[in-house]
């Protein structure tokens, strides 16, 4: 009876280590079909051209085909939900932003994922920077200059975004916040819309996107004043950070990842890691991105990537708790 007993035993741990060495054979070989990469936003919008990019590249350095499917819908939780319920098996990835994993879960608290205990964090990839610009009607040619202006005319200026709760909107209730103005929000159904107001001077202040923004201040229509990112742009280097302009710890970008679903074995993460890293560092990447107003992110591991966002969503719960920020 022992050695029955010891031969069933045997034989369990022998499978046990089959079904082991299987999964490392498996993981060591990702990808051996094509993978899909959801991108919970519109086709042709920012995260859907960032992850074109870089995903060709991955897909040209593995051999494998990159299937990028957007999932768009409710600020793009509904992608993001989806990818959620994947399978951790390294064939569905997110290639998503701050947006749905560090600002909405504070905005949209009935979610249907948590973004920390449904997805591991895999791959930071790039970054893209504000510009405060203001409207040429202002007597102002610095941030230092605006400050003061808004203190010498508390509620007389207006600042544009792009809506309730969206990036705009938490980078200049920030900038407000910790510069001291009292400023009214005139929300627009995006930048693209707020600009015209902007230029004619009925609105005074707004951080838009630096491939949107930049052209405008360029042309003479508006002033760029500063850049939002924690060091100068490459894509705009003249410009100062608004932590060099007398904000200190200002530093705010919307940033690009990639995550597995929750449950993805440690040698597929970094496996998956590996090829992303490799592709953002590539010249052409970087160079792609640049056009989109993107900078590729700088090396980091995934637990770096995972704390950076921990950090960034403890930073917007904050300001949409203190402004009563609210997605009505």
């Amino acid at each position: 009876m022992r050695l029955i007993s010891w031969s069933r035993g045997a034989l369990g741990l022998a499978c046990l280590l089959a079904s082991a060495s299987a999964t490392v054979h498996a993981q060591a070989a990702w990808p051996d079909r094509p993978v899909r990469v959801i991108v919970p936003f519109p086709a042709s919008g920012a995260t859907d051209l960032v992850a074109r990019v870089v995903t060709q590249r991955v897909a040209a350095d593995l051999g494998q085909q990159m299937v990028v499917d957007n999932k768009p819908g409710a600020g793009g939780t509904i992608g993001t939900a989806e990818a959620a319920k994947a399978p951790a098996d390294g064939y569905t990835l997110l290639l998503t932003t701050s947006s749905t994993h560090a600002i909405s879960p504070h905005l949209m608290p009935r979610l249907a994922y948590d973004p920390r205990k449904d997805f591991t964090p895999v791959a930071h990839v790039a970054d893209a920077p504000s510009v405060l610009l203001v409207t040429n009607s202002l007597p102002v040619k610095t941030v230092g200059e605006l400050v003061a202006y808004g203190k010498a005319h508390p509620g007389k200026l207006n600042y544009a975004t792009s809506g309730n709760g969206t990036i705009v909107h938490l980078n200049t209730a920030a900038f407000s916040a910790q510069a001291g103005l009292e400023m009214t929000h005139i929300p627009y159904k995006g930048t693209a819309l707020a600009i015209p107001d902007l230029i004619a001077g009925q609105t005074h202040v707004l951080f838009d996107s630096l491939p949107t923004g930049m052209p405008h201040a360029k042309a003479g229509r508006l002033r760029a004043l500063a850049v939002t990112s924690e060091k100068r742009s490459t894509l705009a280097p003249e410009l100062p950070t608004l932590a060099e302009s007398g904000l200190p710890g200002y530093s705010s970008v919307t940033w690009f990842g990639v995550y597995l679903p929750a449950g993805a074995p440690p040698a597929l993460v970094a496996r998956v890691h590996q090829a992303f890293a490799k592709a953002v560092q590539a010249p052409e990447v970087a160079a792609s991105l640049a056009k989109l107003g993107v900078e590729p992110a700088a090396p980091s591991t995934p637990a770096q990537f995972g704390a950076m966002v921990q950090a960034d969503s403890n930073r917007w719960a904050t300001v949409i708790r203190q402004h009563k920020i609210t997605v009505e």
